[in-house]
C-alpha cells in the first residue's frame, strides 16, 4: 500500500513539473512556435494513427458465423439438447 502512495505522489509531482516545463516552453522560451507545432503534430498523428488501427482491425477481421450455423454445430455435438 505504501508503494502505491509513493508512486502516486511521484506521478503527481512529475505531472506538475511537466506542466511547468510545457508552460515555459510555450510562453517564455524562444522555441514556443516549434513546441506548439510539435504538440499539434503529435496530437493529430495519435488520433489518425488510432483511426488507422481501427480501420485495419475492421478490414482484417473475418465476419462472424451466422447463428444458424452455430446452432447446427451445437445440435450436432449434443450441446443443444439440455
Amino acid at each position: 500500500m505504501a508503494e502505491k502512495r509513493i508512486l502516486g505522489a511521484a506521478l503527481a509531482a512529475l505531472s506538475v513539473a511537466g506542466i511547468a516545463v510545457y508552460a515555459w516552453l510555450v510562453f517564455l522560451s524562444p522555441w514556443s512556435l516549434v513546441t506548439l507545432q510539435a504538440t499539434g503534430f503529435i496530437a493529430v498523428a495519435a488520433i489518425l494513427g488510432f483511426l488507422a488501427w481501427v480501420g485495419y482491425v475492421m478490414a482484417s477481421t473475418p465476419p462472424p458465423r451466422p447463428l444458424e450455423e452455430i446452432q447446427r454445430r451445437l445440435d450436432e455435438m449434443g450441446a443443444g439438447n439440455k
